[in-house]
């Protein structure tokens, strides 16, 4: 087969156009075109006027040899890349010792689940609750303050992936197309097809947690172990080697290989593997605020007259401004028509996130306004103490659950007033979407005052390439400091700690992903490590 790639239609085309579209494009007969199918599609709203379609198209054609050769020179005409997946290797009969996964985000359920299909029938630990059951804890904190510190928006069952848009895209390498593995099998676990086929896929809050239950029965299923309420306390090592987990209530697991999928907020663990001597470094993140409009108004920024078609869907956002500071300002986790909610794991502080629906048909279009954050810029030596981002992290969410009013309802104020530097007493046109509340004020005091100066500056920059960015009743929530883990577990080509044997960092929490899709393909290529270190194999040639 044929892959036909840049294929553009006018946004209104009928459904009979492609057939001829791919005929012209390839010059051929229609009597010579197979079959086809639409590998991937995405548009082109540049010219609001025009917005185009594009489509990736594999072809099935009589004579194939006779185009390829004729249209050798074209770029956009190559051969269909082979992306099924196939398995690295096998558990041996009679495994003497399993492999643990620690973690149910994205990053250990896609490790697991291999594992589970390779047959190594995994033990996965998570120290949060069942998806359900965590759904409950997390709304009591939405709508009554409630927090569960071991069953939030950041841990159980999904990982903090579960309560957001549920993304499906992103820029990282995948010569192997293990991103095409991840959404494959999200598909069969209850992903709309259309995952498949749409530029920027998501999922939606509701239908991900149908969706991570169903691979939970597809991993136990296979022989896998999901055990919830299992937090670990405690690496077993010796001789740098890891000999097992030690869980809170003081069972002992013994494991030679376990995978360390623990997402971004797992403080207390990053600390544990710190005092245990595992090498960790601190790394860059950023922090800032949410960001509310009406999704109308982003629509017609980005869409014009075609605002509102079906095909089109909610309209989103990517801005990034380099600030006279020297910072970068940028948009991160653009969520239309959804909320932004209370994404906080530990007492006494305030965390911001934003979710969606998959209709994404709610009224406001929010995204974290953010500004890079430097190992640097840490009160504490971060040579000395590797885990001083979270200690700057923390600071901050303190410093907003006061601003917030001391109940997890968050700070917030309106742009205008944040623009001119003075505090916000009353809401504008637009109703915040946070839950449980909101407490306007002074955003100044929630973050340190060179992201204050980046983003004054920043929103005017946006606002000259969505026109109404910077309107005064837009509303800034804060805060969001939950963007990227702040610290890495540095391992080595073989996946492995550079310093602990058989430990294996993988995801964001370990400082190697940024995201559902990305996670999971981490997820998957420390799966393979594992797979071929038990059996003591060679990874194939790529």
């Amino acid at each position: 087969m044929l892959r036909l790639t840049e294929l553009k239609l006018p946004l209104d085309h009928p459904a009979d156009a492609l057939a001829p579209a791919i005929c012209r494009r390839l010059g051929i007969a229609a009597d010579d075109l197979l079959g086809f199918t639409v590998f991937k599609r995405s548009h082109d709203a540049r010219k609001k006027s025009a917005i185009v379609l594009i489509y990736q198209i594999d072809v099935e054609l009589r004579d194939e040899a006779t185009v390829r050769v004729r249209l050798k020179d074209d770029r956009q005409v190559m051969p269909t890349p082979d992306m099924d997946y196939r398995f690295v290797a096998h558990a041996p009969a009679g495994l003497k010792m399993r492999p643990v996964v620690v973690g149910t985000g994205p990053c250990g359920l896609m490790a697991g689940l291999l594992l589970a299909q390779m047959g190594f029938r995994p033990i996965i630990l998570e120290r949060g609750k069942a998806v359900r059951e965590r759904t409950k804890d997390t709304w009591s904190l939405w709508r009554k303050h409630n927090l569960n510190p071991e069953s939030n928006v950041q841990f159980g069952e999904g990982g903090a992936g579960t309560f957001s848009d549920g993304k499906l895209y992103s820029q990282i390498k995948d010569p192997n197309f293990l991103g095409r593995k991840v959404m494959a099998e999200f598909v069969k676990a209850g992903a709309p097809a259309e995952t498949l086929v749409v530029s920027k896929p998501h999922i939606g809050t509701f239908r991900l947690v149908k969706m991570v239950e169903n691979l939970r029965a597809t991993i136990t299923g296979l022989g896998g172990e999901i055990r919830f309420g299992s937090k670990v306390e405690r690496l077993l090592v010796d001789d740098r080697q890891v000999r097992g987990v030690e869980l809170a209530g003081g069972e002992r697991i013994a494991a030679e290989h376990v995978v360390l999928a623990i997402g971004h907020s797992a403080r207390d663990t990053f600390q544990m593997l710190h005092d245990a001597g595992v090498y960790i470094e601190a790394k860059p993140f950023a922090i800032g605020f949410r960001i509310e409009h009406p999704q109308t108004l982003i629509d017609r920024a980005r869409f014009g007259p075609h605002a509102g078609n079906e095909q089109l869907g909610a309209a989103d956002y990517k801005l990034v401004h380099h600030c006279a500071n020297g910072r970068a300002a940028y948009s991160f986790c653009m969520c239309p028509g959804g909320q932004v909610v209370a994404a906080t794991s530990e007492p006494g502080r305030v965390v911001t996130n934003g979710m969606s629906q998959y209709s994404r048909a709610e009224r406001n279009a929010n995204a974290a306004l953010v500004v890079e954050i430097r190992p640097e810029d840490f009160p504490d030596d971060y040579r000395r103490n590797p885990l001083a981002g979270i200690d700057f992290q923390r600071h901050w969410e303190s410093m907003a659950f006061i601003a917030g009013g001391g109940t997890y309802d968050a700070p917030a104020q309106r742009v205008g007033d944040f623009l001119a530097g003075r505090p916000s007493t009353a809401l504008g046109s637009i109703e915040p979407s946070y839950q449980p509340g909101v407490h306007m004020t002074d955003l100044a005091a929630c973050a340190p005052d060179y992201v204050i100066e980046a983003l004054r500056e920043a929103i005017p920059a946006f606002d000259r390439q969505i026109k109404g960015f910077a309107m005064a009743d837009a509303v800034l929530t804060g805060v969001e400091t939950r963007t990227s883990s702040p610290i890495r577990i540095k391992r080595g080509d073989d996946f492995q700690s550079i310093n602990t044997r058989g430990l294996y960092p993988a995801g964001e929490g370990a400082g190697y992903a940024g995201g559902i899709l990305s996670a999971g393909v981490d997820g998957i290529k420390v799966a393979e490590a594992v797979a071929l270190a038990i059996t003591g194999q060679d990874r194939p040639a790529s």
